[in-house]
């Protein structure tokens, strides 16, 4: 049974709700255990030669994360540092002996790497950004130093682990759901008390264009709490173009009109299937799949027989995932929806981001 089916049983009951509260519980001396080795240095965290930004949240589910890494190492790059991400590819296929490169390889298997890093390797292709995907963090960390001489390595998704030393957190919050109802795995979405923000070096709001100045001020409000003196930012996702996986062109984000059909495997499909109606766009038909799920060629057959000739849409984190005969069954009309993060207010605003990810010698 899928774990999200079993939560949602367990919750529409007493005792259910008892066996998740205590599985809470049981969680959250896990993580304040795991915490605790290293604040007590009773295990130490390794440091490597070069600059460590962590890129994470508090939460399970969607904030943004795969955007943002995506805009710092871009904006990093155009700079003119070696800046390589480090992931530990969670929810990959297969795993490897040893650490994995994405780098000017386009034979990759993503299922070596994991959606979001393939992903993000065709994103960062013509920056020449290298991802390496570890368990051991810190193995992926001394690979990028061996490899490409890092100067700056963004550490994706890794709040929770402690055993790679950095310079700096930058913790992300859905400002549409902040922290949930406030409870740790599994009866809530936190993967570690609140109490976590103390670590932030810097705080950046996401999806603050779907919520009002009022619930933004409450959520910059409920961080304060945490961490009085830490910078909080506010950001939104903004579409830039379709892309035809057919003929590989970009497509203008008026040329598609009308009713459309559209599927997704995210952690919110809410705000992608939100922003494809932001676009004037009549969702006809929608799919919504797990967090991180794969395509078969049945699924595939699913979409062509059902959509009824309306143009198809998903996002790139999906169309990574097609099977490798995706062409043998979608021939037409087949669009992915390029999105990316936006710091709200300005180059002012902007600069307080990059002064996080790589200060400036002052």
């Amino acid at each position: 049974m899928d774990l999200v089916v079993l939560k949602n049983k367990l919750e529409k009951n007493i005792v259910g709700r008892g066996v998740l509260k205590a599985a809470s519980k049981a969680y959250g001396v896990g993580a304040w255990v795991h915490r605790a080795l290293y604040e007590h240095t009773w295990k130490t965290a390794q440091s490597v030669n070069s600059r460590v930004v962590c890129i994470g949240n508090l939460t399970a589910g969607g904030t943004g994360k795969t955007t943002t890494v995506l805009l710092a190492a871009t904006t990093l790059a155009k700079q003119g540092l070696r800046v390589a991400i480090v992931s530990r590819g969670y929810k990959r296929q297969q795993k490897a002996a040893g650490p994995v490169i994405l780098y000017d390889n386009p034979d990759a298997d993503w299922r070596l790497a994991g959606d979001e890093p393939f992903m993000m390797s065709r994103v960062l292709s013509k920056f020449q950004v290298p991802i390496v995907i570890s368990a051991n963090r810190v193995d992926g960390a001394n690979e990028a130093l061996r490899r490409f001489k890092s100067q700056i390595i963004l550490l994706d998704d890794g709040l929770q682990h402690f055993a790679l030393k950095r310079d700096a957190n930058i913790v992300l919050v859905d400002a549409k759901n902040p922290f949930g109802n406030k409870e740790l795995l599994p009866y809530g979405i936190l993967r570690e008390p609140l109490s976590g923000l103390k670590r932030a070096n810097l705080v950046i709001l996401t999806h603050c264009d779907q919520v009002s100045a009022r619930q933004l001020e409450d959520v910059r409000d409920q961080v304060r709490i945490y961490n009085d003196t830490v910078e909080i930012l506010e950001s939104e996702h903004r579409p830039e173009y379709y892309m035809d996986i057919c003929t590989t062109k970009q497509v203008p984000l008026g040329e598609i009109k009308g009713p459309v059909a559209c599927f997704c495997a995210l952690g919110h499909p809410e705000s992608f299937e939100r922003t494809l109606t932001d676009l004037g766009l009549t969702l006809k038909q929608k799919w919504r799949f797990a967090d991180h799920q794969y395509y078969t060629e049945e699924n595939l057959r699913t979409f062509e027989e059902t959509r009824a000739g309306l143009p198809l849409i998903t996002t790139f984190k999906d169309f990574v995932k097609f099977p490798d005969n995706w062409r043998d069954i979608l021939t037409k009309d087949v669009y992915v929806l390029s999105v990316s993060l936006h710091i709200r207010g300005g180059e002012q605003e902007f600069q307080k981001f990059m002064d996080v990810l790589y200060p400036k010698k002052r």
